[in-house]
């Protein structure tokens, strides 16, 4: 470096000094003149706030851009760095991890960032508006959007008012934390305007004048661009206030230029002072430029000659030795010219040594208390800002407090006031709707008394044409039956004259016995009332004695039109099947169209589920009994002939029980025998089509649509009968309730209580397998001789060595904790589970074979499938067993 004049160069010294050391001084950035003022914010400029979701504030942009008219726009975000960062399936706070690893991530975050930022700027330019970026990373959005309001003087600024998914046609008033707080602490002269989904909701007035931009200088971090302007700015500042130039140098000033080199130029009275810095190193702070400036060039230069710094090779600066005054502090002109002498004095070497130590720390000393005077001006200068700017932030927030506080008082009043009204308006409210109540109660009182009224005359008018049409019907049936009765007299004369005569016709009848009409009526004790144990379709049943023996005698009603037919049937079927669990036809009396029956006392099984007369119910072992008996008589009459034989009218009503509770099965007025030219349209099974007759819960879906009865028709309604034994409820919707109590599993709720604890699960593989067999679809039914009889006749064996309930017939008292909780009988081999209960081994096995895992008792997880035996309950068995 090297300062030059126009007036001839002094001759240098020879004696060389130590460098004086520029290098830190940083001119490989532009800095800005401190002449020229510095930017001021554009007074129609718009400020527009965005976060990082360009969907939610693309709207609020949008509205900006349409209410702008044309001024400049500004899109402002405040970044905040994340202080948890995603690894490995979690987030770990940026404490824990690495330096470099934070440092990457939210290096990451920033290029995000200005992503996002550079597609909010293309939207501004498809509208066809200039948009400018100002971005500042701070922990707070709220802090960080009040704190450039205050800064950078903004004066107009548009943000959201909520997220967009709040927004609503009614929406007054923020819901946003963020937009509350920027209204109540963002200083007055700004006004702001607050969008939701592009639709305005509040708009905050500005009430103040904005402050002069021109000494705002911001203390907030922002983009790298704004960065260098402002560093350089504060340096400028700096260097105004420390150099004070005296003298013809006052008007100095730093222009920045290409090649990074500093001229200091003005008018002179001698000559120009420039400074050339080619060589100097940009990773030095501006603070050594600044120490270097500040030194007072009205007495460097003055009217003194000029001084001339030149850097040699070897990187020594010359100094000449007429101008070493000019930096000692406290020294003058005059003596120069000593101090030149004894420089010049060859033997003086050490005195020279010493003066230039001297200098040397004196220099130092200089320059530090200048760098330290420059320093403690900028922190003064910052304070006093602050302070400023803290008091004016003070008396905002006590105005925007005062307003705050008078508004509440407001609403408080106003909402006491509201809230008495709604009390008086409740009071009132109340008073209506009880006298509304009263009147609604009194009304509906009339309302029923008047149904009430009209129900009865609509009941007496129906039975009184009930009584009228059935006092008709009786004297038209007496006139038939006397029409029938002489018709039934010359048929059986007709039959009596055919067996005499040997006719084929009485070929039927060789199998069973034929009685006179006058032991029929000897044996009913003509026809008692007393006597009689049942009615049907086919007519009445009698209890009668027929030569020493205890009969049923089921009597043709006079006016049943298909009474012949049902006993030809009858007689042709039962005369010719001999089966322990179908019903033994003893005779008949084609006289009467009487059949004669061998008498079960116990009545049907249809009695008995409804326990008529008081008769007890029925155990459930003895009801899996009859199951199975019920199974044998019907793979019986499928298989008998090549044939096959279809009951058509299966139902607890048509199964009897003798006095050992055995089951028969009866009724076969409307069976059909299948032929084997017979077969379905939709199979090659032997069908037979006919009309619909039978109980309807009992009668089998396909049957009802398509008019073909087959075996699987029989299979439906044994499935609807073995629902009925499970549970003792009607056959009508027995179906649909058994389904929903196994899917919500709660069976257990649904079997019938009076037949005894049911083994759980015998009781739901019958409920499975009955629902098998209630299928819609025939196909999909199981096979009575196979599926069925497999389930069922090992149950049958399990309850044939148990105790059965069988009307008053007593039973041994046999300890509890002998009886197994499953099979509900004594154990023979007792084995103690996870639970902590006893089993049967048997029933255990089955339980867990059966695909459960919990306990029988609890049901609760069984921990292990282990079974340990009961040797002392074993024997405890044995002995009671021995004893009984």
């Amino acid at each position: 470096m090297a300062l030059e004049s126009p007036v001839p160069e002094i001759r240098q010294s020879p004696v060389r000094y130590p460098e004086v050391d520029l290098s830190g001084l940083n001119l490989n950035e532009e800095i800005e003149s401190p002449l020229t003022p510095p930017a001021r914010v554009a007074v129609d400029m718009i400020y527009v706030a965005v976060g990082k979701d360009l969907k939610e504030s693309e709207p609020t942009l949008k509205w900006a851009l349409h209410k702008s008219g044309g001024s400049r726009i500004c899109i402002l975000h405040v970044h905040t760095p994340a202080q948890k960062i995603p690894m490995m399936g979690t987030k770990f706070n940026i404490d824990q991890l690495d330096v470099h690893q934070v440092r990457t991530y939210h290096e990451k975050e920033r290029q995000d960032m200005h992503k996002i930022l550079e597609k909010y700027v293309l939207i501004c330019g498809r509208a066809g508006v200039r948009a400018d970026k100002l971005v500042v990373e701070m922990d707070s959005i709220e802090k960080g959007i009040v704190e450039l309001v205050s800064q950078r003087g903004i004066g107009k600024l548009v943000m959201g008012a909520a997220a967009n998914k709040c927004y609503s046609k009614k929406m007054t008033d923020l819901r946003s934390k963020k937009a509350i707080y920027v209204r109540l602490q963002a200083p007055t002269f700004c006004c702001i305007w607050f969008v939701c989904k592009g639709n305005l909701v509040y708009t905050r007035e500005s009430k103040s004048e904005r402050p002069n931009t021109d000494s705002v200088s911001p203390s907030i971090p922002v983009s790298p661009e704004n960065d260098t302007v402002l560093r350089s700015r504060s340096v400028t500042e700096g260097y105004n206030e420390q150099v004070g130039l005296r003298g013809p140098f006052n008007e100095y000033r730093r222009v920045a230029s290409d090649n990074h080199r500093i001229i200091f130029s003005g008018p002179t009275s001698g000559g120009t002072l420039r400074a050339n810095f080619p060589s100097m190193s940009s990773d030095r702070s501006p603070s050594v430029a600044s120490r270097f400036s500040s030194s007072s060039y009205g007495e460097m230069v003055g009217d003194s000659p000029t001084i001339s710094l030149a850097r040699t090779e070897g990187n020594d600066t010359a100094i000449d030795s007429s101008t070493l005054h000019h930096f000692i502090p406290g020294h003058h002109q005059p003596s120069s010219p000593s101090i030149a002498e004894s420089l010049n004095d060859e033997p003086a070497g050490s005195m020279n040594d010493e003066l230039l130590d001297r200098l040397e720390q004196y220099v130092a000393e200089a320059e530090d208390a200048r760098r330290e005077a420059f320093e403690e001006s900028i922190k003064r200068r910052k304070a006093e800002k602050d302070a400023i700017e803290a008091r004016r932030r003070a008396k905002a927030s006590e105005t925007i407090y005062a307003d705050e506080l008078r508004q509440r008082r407001d609403i408080e009043e106003a909402l006491a006031k509201g809230k008495e009204e709604a009390n008086q308006m409740k009071s009132k409210l109340n008073k209506m709707l009880a006298d509304l109540q009263a009147a609604q109660a009194q009304t509906s009182s009339l309302e029923h008394q008047l149904l009430n009224s009209d129900t009865t005359v609509q009941e007496l008018e129906q039975k009184m044409f009930s009584a009228v049409d059935l006092l008709q019907k009786y004297r038209k049936e007496r006139d038939e039956l006397q029409v029938e009765r002489d018709d039934a007299l010359n048929i059986a004369e007709a039959l009596r004259k055919q067996h005499s005569n040997g006719s084929s016709t009485t070929s039927a009848f060789v199998l069973f016995a034929e009685f006179y009409f006058h032991e029929i009526e000897e044996a009913t004790r003509r026809f008692d009332p007393a006597l009689k144990i049942g009615e049907g379709g086919y007519g009445s049943i009698y209890r009668g004695l027929l030569r020493h023996t205890h009969v049923a005698i089921k009597m043709l009603h006079p006016h049943s039109s298909q009474g012949p037919s049902e006993f030809q049937q009858e007689v042709n079927i039962l005369s010719k099947l001999r089966h322990p669990n179908i019903v033994t036809l003893i005779g008949a009396c084609p006289e009467a169209w009487a059949l004669v029956y061998e008498y079960l006392p116990n009545g049907s099984l249809e009695d008995r589920l409804t326990c008529k007369d008081n008769t007890p119910p029925l155990s459930w072992q003895t009801r899996i009994r009859v199951a199975s008996e019920l199974c044998s008589a019907l793979i019986f009459l499928h298989s008998c002939t090549a044939r096959g034989i279809i009951h058509g009218d299966l139902k607890p009503a048509n199964i009897l029980l003798d006095a050992n509770f055995v089951s028969k099965l009866s009724d076969f007025g409307i069976c059909r025998v299948l032929s084997e030219d017979e077969f379905s349209e939709k199979s090659t099974s032997l069908c037979y089509r006919t009309d619909p007759k039978g109980t309807f819960a009992y009668l089998d879906p396909e049957f009802l649509d398509t008019g073909e009865l087959t075996p699987k028709s029989d299979v439906y309604s044994f499935g609807i009968i073995l629902l009925r034994l499970l549970t003792g409820r009607p056959a009508l919707g027995i179906k649909n309730e058994v389904q929903y109590a196994l899917d919500k599993g709660n069976l257990k709720d649904l079997l019938d209580p009076t037949a005894g604890d049911w083994p759980f699960v015998q009781a739901k593989q019958l409920a499975h397998l009955a629902m098998n067999c209630c299928e819609k679809n025939g196909r999909l039914r199981p096979e009575l001789s196979s599926e069925v009889w497999k389930v069922l006749e090992p149950m049958r064996a399990s309850c044939g060595a148990s105790s059965f309930r069988m009307g008053s017939e007593e039973r041994c008292e046999i300890p509890s904790y002998f009886i197994c909780p499953i099979f509900q009988e004594t154990m023979q081999d007792p084995v103690v589970a996870a639970d902590g209960f006893t089993y049967e081994a048997e029933a255990l096995r089955g339980w867990l074979d059966s695909g459960h895992d919990t306990s029988p008792m609890t049901n609760l997880a069984l921990s292990n499938t282990n079974l340990v035996p009961n040797h002392a309950l074993r024997s405890a068995i044995q002995e009671w067993l021995q004893q009984h």
